[in-house]
């Protein structure tokens, strides 16, 4: 898959969250009250730090915004996403550890999820700095900030202060389970540029076109069914990219990051999810949530 070449794409400021995730693929089927061997690997993951790793391996310059504890864990997460590119502007919590996921991946490459969002829920409006937003030209925001209610007034205070600033702004959704109501889902992203969801959290928001009142496009993945864009201009599919599936985790982020990419650099809404979609099968092919390396 061919990337972007650096300063290709405005910079892009991401706002999410960041966690420690262990990675489980057990040999077998699990068997409840035993033992059941399992190859496992500690990576670093959160949704906003996934989009983010994407971005940097795509050669966008990226800084992710994001509350982390003072343990060994943030300092893990902030060493691999330094590695991959990523300028960390994390805010230390003494009083909640970073964020965990782990990740059970059955042998289909499918991942169940058991987050515990530790630091990641305490995210305040006070921990997007004033020197953040200016020379960024958009600002990427992790639904989850805004699905729980004690981090919502981060997510925003994010989105509003981007607009003022004059960027663009895009949401992933993250989670159709825990979008319980969809009105006032609406009314969190009006004026959003961009929603990124994927097919169940668009079943779960409601019908694009009552979508298209709030946000001025979106772009849906399907996983193997592929991607569309819906915008007042109409629909544009593209089919999946071909890809050995290994591990589903962070292809959604890899998605944003690819189409994100795209769209940023002036690219029509066709080539986006083409990017969309090929950096999603690149996510798929490997272990983890996030790339290796900056590309």
């Amino acid at each position: 898959m061919g990337g972007f070449p650096p300063g290709a794409a405005p910079r892009v400021v991401v706002v999410g969250d960041t966690a420690l995730d262990v990675v489980a693929r057990p040999d077998g089927p699990v068997r409840h009250g035993q033992d059941t061997r399992a190859a496992i690997a500690l990576t670093p993951g959160g949704a906003g730090a996934n989009t983010a790793a994407w971005l940097a391996h795509l050669g966008v310059e990226v800084t992710l915004v994001a509350r982390v504890g003072a343990d060994a864990a943030a300092a893990q997460v902030r060493a691999e996403l330094g590695a991959r590119g990523v300028r960390c502007a994390f805010t230390e919590d003494p009083a909640a550890a970073t964020g965990c996921v782990v990740v059970l991946v059955d042998p289909e490459g499918q991942r169940s999820m058991l987050p515990a969002r530790g630091a990641n829920a305490r995210l305040s409006p006070a921990d997007l700095s004033p020197d953040v937003l200016p020379g960024a030209a958009h600002l990427h925001l992790s639904g989850y900030v805004l699905l729980d209610a004690s981090s919502r007034p981060a997510g925003l205070h994010a989105l509003a202060a981007a607009r003022a600033a004059g960027l663009t702004t895009s949401v992933d959704p993250q989670a159709a389970a825990l979008i319980e109501d969809p009105a006032a889902f609406l009314e969190w992203v009006r004026g959003v540029d961009l929603l990124l969801p994927n097919a169940d959290e668009l079943a779960a928001i409601g019908d694009p076109a009552d979508l298209l009142g709030s946000v001025r496009a979106v772009a849906v993945t399907a996983g193997a069914e592929g991607a569309r864009w819906i915008d007042a201009g109409g629909e544009v599919r593209v089919p999946a990219a071909a890809a050995e599936c290994v591990d589903t985790t962070g292809a959604g982020d890899a998605f944003d990051a690819g189409v994100l990419g795209a769209w940023l650099s002036g690219a029509d809404p066709e080539s986006a999810l083409l990017a969309g979609v090929a950096a999603g099968a690149e996510a798929v092919s490997r272990v983890g949530a996030q790339p290796l390396s900056p590309r």
